[in-house]
């Protein structure tokens, strides 16, 4: 056996020799940013070994980190097997996230109710948003937000749902557990904000995506992740508390309800959000966007609704990004270049630590606008700028790849790789919506609405949305941001019969559209990937 000592803490751990320094790390609850699942291709794991004996450095290793990060002992936690007794020291710490709770809300007809309280939830997977709501009043109460503590088991669902191959049953397990237990704690966490018991709670709505659906409830994941991509289920589910392992209810009576879905990648959060805002009803043409690791899109013509999904991956949130973060404090989330230099914004006006997702667009739209990008998303060369230009500095060589500075302290830099994440990004939302609007036979012109739901879309300008070519510009001035809707959708299910049965109904009448079917999508996404 080999003793493992966290220096940070204190904390003390024993493995078997040989044993994954990632794995157990995470097993003893420390918090190491894990966006691949350990996979050796994200390089953000770092640690530093302080003593002991561990495996050498792997090529992998050689890869990611610099020479002076090998010099001091910093090596990759996944790359890094434990050969004695360590000391090991984090490198990272987890800070306060900005979670988006808050949403349109339409009119609707309440049941009516005399006690109790209700718990509306979202899980997406990266955020997870409780609500408590007194029955009565339909009032919401108070709110818990949180990361999806599934992170540690990758940060797309693709990569956990890889998870569950790997491990079979106990992954499954571990999966459910993951999300379960924080959900337990959410609940607990708004119970005694409110002064109440969680005994008191009569009913908790779900909106997830299908795969976080399917974690939750402990279902096999494994058969989303292959063709011919079928969910076990996509009706509306109903539990109680305790079949589930949540805590609520009186001996954990209460009713879980799991809103409806309609394929493996259009789940209750895109139903519950088409309902919230009232797709069906429309008169024209709208287009509903929920953009995160996934897009979302559907298309509402004249009420009829086709949709669609496709993989944008994490770099919208930070994540995949040499440099970048989720959004949470320190992260930069605005960025201006002028000739006086590169300014930004951080959230919290905390000390700048990382680039999350809005950052990295806002500056990515500022390098295409002032020319440093070029459409194809190629840096320009450094020596096709003259000396005396306000650009040329910004623009620096390591080794052969060229780089954008954004501070010097600490170090944060925009990489070509780091844009070319983007711009596959960028091409996979473009390309499934001119694919939809294509379907349809509708022109860009004829849109009336583009509504932005979700995280990642609250917190983005317009500009930074049409500036990267993310979004056509001719919607620049036809966005609309509905906020939460997911969350919103599990609210209203959850004060109304009426609105449980529509909404089910609703997901059977969407027409799921599958994009690499679409004629000739692979010419839209080749010219989707070109930068405005």
């Amino acid at each position: 056996m080999a003793r493992i000592e966290i220096v940070n803490d204190g904390t003390v751990r024993e493995c078997a020799e040989g044993a994954n320094l990632l794995a157990e790390l995470l097993r003893a609850g420390a918090f190491v940013d894990n966006p691949c699942n350990g996979t050796g291709i994200c390089g953000k794991c770092k640690v530093r070994i302080v003593d002991g004996e561990v495996s050498k450095v792997s090529a992998t290793e050689q890869k990611l980190l610099s020479q002076e990060e090998l010099t001091q002992g910093i090596r990759l936690a996944c790359m890094t097997c434990v050969s004695g007794d360590i000391q090991v020291e984090l490198l990272q710490k987890e800070r306060k996230h900005k979670v988006l709770t808050e949403g349109y809300v339409p009119e609707f007809t309440r049941d009516e109710h005399d006690r109790g309280y209700g718990v509306a939830i979202d899980i997406g997977t990266t955020t997870v948003v409780t609500s408590l709501v007194e029955l009565a009043s339909g009032r919401e109460i108070t709110s818990a937000s949180m990361i999806n503590a599934q992170k540690h088991f990758g940060l797309d669902v693709l990569t956990r749902i890889t998870y569950e191959y790997e491990h079979a049953e106990e992954g499954i397990e571990h999966l459910r557990c993951a999300i379960v237990d924080s959900v337990n704690d959410m609940l607990a966490q708004v119970c005694r904000d409110a002064g109440i018991s969680t005994e008191e709670i009569l009913e908790i709505d779900i909106a997830a995506n299908c795969t976080m659906m399917h974690m939750l409830l402990g279902t096999d994941a494994r058969s989303i992740g292959r063709s011919p991509y079928q969910p076990v289920f996509l009706e509306a589910q109903k539990r109680s508390a305790g079949e589930i392992g949540l805590h609520a209810g009186m001996d954990n009576s209460a009713l879980v309800y799991c809103l409806p879905q309609v394929s493996a990648f259009i789940g209750a959060d895109i139903v519950a959000g088409a309902y919230v805002c009232e797709l069906e009803k429309q008169d024209g043409n709208v287009l509903f966007i929920d953009i995160g690791t996934n897009g979302e899109i559907v298309l509402s013509q004249k009420g009829r609704l086709l949709c669609c999904s496709c993989a944008a991956g994490p770099a919208l949130e930070g994540m995949n990004i040499s440099c970048g973060m989720r959004a949470a404090e320190g992260a930069i989330e605005d960025v201006k270049i002028t000739e006086r230099g590169v300014e930004f914004t951080c959230i919290d006006g905390k000390e700048p630590v990382g680039i999350c997702g809005s950052g990295i667009l806002a500056v990515l739209k500022e390098l295409i606008r002032i020319g440093l990008v070029r459409k194809n998303g190629a840096f320009v060369k450094k020596e096709n700028i003259p000396e005396e230009d306000y650009r040329y500095p910004m623009i620096r060589m390591n080794g052969k790849k060229r780089e954008f500075l954004i501070c010097e302290a600490p170090e944060l830099v925009v990489t070509q790789g780091d844009i070319r994440q983007v711009q596959l990004a960028k091409g996979a939302i473009l390309s499934g919506f001119l694919a939809l609007l294509n379907k349809a036979g509708i022109r860009m012109e004829e849109l009336d609405k583009v509504m932005i739901a979700g995280q990642f879309g609250a917190h983005l300008p317009a500009e930074s949305l049409t500036g990267t070519g993310i979004l056509p510009k001719e919607v620049e001035n036809k966005i609309i941001y509905v906020g939460n809707s997911s969350k919103t959708g599990a609210y209203m299910t959850l004060l109304s019969e009426q609105v449980k049965e529509e909404m089910e109904g609703l997901a059977e009448r969407m027409e799921y559209i599958e994009l690499a079917e679409t004629e000739n999508y692979e010419k839209i996404f080749a010219e989707s990937m070109r930068f405005v």
